[in-house]
């Protein structure tokens, strides 16, 4: 179990991309960029069939996060949603975010959505 101070280390002004999402919009080139002030998080993302998208939450435990999201889709569609995750590693030592997410407008359904952070010289590009 991590501390918020761990949690904040583990997502502040890291980049991350989509390990699984098959019911979601964000896709392999979808880019997430997190910062953490105390247990605020905010985010912006793009990339794939994201144009613009921005997400605010908060820190819920040691290792869990909530968050709220919404975005514009290249095809012009605005959408936004919720998701609840869990920060993690996985065995390389890497961090990874896991997600239970829905839509909250312009779509409906959700599902479950895995990421993983950039390698460092892929966080310069």
């Amino acid at each position: 179990m991590q501390t918020p101070s761990q949690l904040h280390q583990r997502l502040n002004n890291r980049r991350f991309t989509v390990a699984n999402n098959a019911q979601g919009l964000s896709g392999s080139g979808t880019v997430f960029h997190y910062l953490v002030e105390g247990d605020a998080i905010s985010s912006t993302y793009q990339g794939g069939r994201i144009r613009l998208g921005t997400q605010v939450g908060r820190v819920t435990g040691p290792d869990t996060i909530e968050l709220l999201f919404q975005c514009l889709t290249l095809d012009g569609e605005l959408l936004s949603g919720w998701s609840r995750g869990t920060v993690g590693l996985d065995v390389a030592g890497v961090t990874t975010l896991s997600f239970v997410w829905g839509w909250l407008s312009g779509a409906t359904g959700g599902g479950e959505s895995s990421y993983v952070e950039l390698a460092e010289c892929d966080n310069h590009s």
